[in-house]
């Protein structure tokens, strides 16, 4: 099972874009973020031409978030709970597949300090408490999505010019590692512990055709799914396209739980 996860930074704007990336890139499940288009605007009818179900929660302008899957989605819930009065569409979650999967989309949390790296942090707060509560349940689940934070210095290029940035702040880096170490899998960082693995690079400064990027899209997985992680990278020739998104598709693939029993007990033979 292949499942990846893009910002696609307006989802009608690239759509030519995705569905080229999906016809070639083949992901059984994507987790989309930024989609920038009211629920009503959500282009399902593409979709369903491309051969996928999709679920999702639009918000005009800005945030808004969808699952698209090859099996049909049963989605479980479209907000993180934790403050009622949280109208940003940001989280959605979806069972495929005898997967939990959560599409995320975390605060960006500039300028900081101030109210919108509050909310960010308080937004993490929330997350990492109801990731706890996954976990508890011991059922294969997967966070996904641009998590806003590259929680280490490998994760982005060598530069003093973000110290200030929210995405790089002691705060969300601290955060992030908390999150993980609930008992979660960074993917791409544990099959690749020597690579940046950037996912994001941003428009303004030549920041492409230089490569300097960040690392800001993750999958987290539980126990169960990291126990069959079997592949990771970036697909970044994406982000070169013309009219591309500022962020790079990532994805992961699973082996089945089965099958590796199987061989867990031939070798043990």
């Amino acid at each position: 099972m292949k499942i990846a996860t893009f910002n696609i930074n307006n989802i009608n704007r690239r759509l030519p874009n995705l569905l080229q990336w999906l016809k070639s890139a083949k992901p059984d499940i994507v987790c989309l973020q930024e989609l920038k288009a009211a629920h009503a605007d959500f282009p399902e009818a593409e979709f369903v031409k491309a051969g996928y179900h999709a679920v999702w929660k639009g918000e005009r302008t800005w945030n808004g978030v969808a699952i698209l899957s090859r099996s049909e989605p049963i989605m479980t819930r479209d907000a993180l709970p934790g403050d009622p009065d949280d109208k940003q569409s940001r989280y959605i979650e979806a069972a495929i597949d005898g997967i939990l999967v959560a599409c995320l989309y975390l605060p960006n949390g500039n300028p900081q300090p101030g109210p919108k790296f509050e909310y960010k942090l308080k937004w993490f707060k929330r997350l990492t408490a109801h990731a706890k509560k996954l976990l508890a349940q011991d059922i294969p689940v997967v966070l996904a999505g641009d998590y806003n934070v590259a929680p280490t210095e490998l994760d982005i290029y060598k530069t003093k010019s973000w110290d200030d940035d929210a995405l790089v702040a002691p705060e969300s880096r601290a955060a992030f590692a908390k999150l993980v170490k609930q008992g979660w899998t960074d993917a791409i960082r544990i099959l690749h512990p020597d690579e940046p693995m950037f996912t994001f690079w941003h428009y303004m400064r030549n920041r492409w055709p230089r490569d300097a990027g960040l690392r800001l899209d993750h999958f987290l997985l539980s126990p169960q799914l990291a126990a069959r992680l079997h592949d990771a990278g970036i697909d970044r020739d994406a982000r070169g396209k013309a009219n591309a998104s500022d962020h790079a598709p990532a994805w992961i693939e699973l082996g089945d739980a089965k099958a590796k029993k199987k061989r867990k007990r031939r070798s043990k033979g």
